[in-house]
């Protein structure tokens, strides 16, 4: 699958930054354009209330709960509704290895569509045994569970149809693992969006080869 730079793949940039909040500082009051009272005696203009206080038609005292506190009466923003989408892990072995050496676990998920995700998705790379992850990870949030056998890894909204992402998590063999081909790892996305769960897991091998003799 071809990815496009102006896609949010994260097999090639970091997640463009989300649209930061514009905050519009309150400005200098302006002069009161109110005309001028007629007599020299005191304003009629009523004073400013008081946050919280009552007033004398209503015969309240001081306010409780959110009136005091000043509380929005804003409604809560509705959650983004999951999208029409295909999530799907693509089977991909990782290079041959020595006993005690290093390889790199590539979990490759791409999106079948028809829609863009609107959900974060969680992909979780489970390792074989013997098998130890050793960061650096992509993307770096990338958290190790399970007894140090699986490392988990959220990448966020607006994967489009017919793109793909990657997490990339270096791993170090066992230096007593025999040469031979070594199974038991698993890559498993999870997503809000993902209508069909048949084709979200995907299991890898790692072939351990013999170390080259030296010269």
């Amino acid at each position: 699958m071809t990815v496009l730079a102006t896609d949010p793949s994260w097999a090639l940039l970091r997640p463009e930054p989300r649209p930061a909040v514009e905050v519009v500082a309150t400005g200098t009051p302006e002069a009161s354009i109110l005309p001028a009272p007629v007599t020299t005696g005191a304003s009629t203009l009523p004073a400013p209330a008081k946050p919280g206080a009552g007033t004398a038609a209503s015969g309240t005292g001081t306010g409780t709960g959110s009136e005091a506190a000043g509380a929005s009466t804003l409604p809560a923003p509705a959650a983004a509704r999951p999208s029409d989408s295909d999530l799907e892990v693509i089977r991909i072995d990782p290079d041959p290895a020595t006993p005690g050496g290093t390889t790199t676990i590539h979990a490759f998920v791409g999106n079948g569509g028809p829609d863009t995700t609107s959900s974060p998705f969680t992909v979780v790379i489970t390792l074989p045994e013997g098998v130890s992850p050793e960061g650096p990870y992509f993307p770096s949030d990338c958290r190790v569970t399970g007894h140090g056998r699986v490392v988990r890894c959220v990448f966020g909204a607006g994967l489009r149809e017919g793109r793909s992402a990657t997490a990339l998590i270096p791993v170090r063999l066992d230096p007593e693992l025999p040469v031979g081909r070594l199974s038991g790892g698993s890559v498993t996305v999870r997503s809000a969006d993902d209508r069909n769960e048949g084709n979200n897991r995907q299991l890898f091998d790692i072939r351990v080869v013999e170390a080259a003799a030296d010269s």
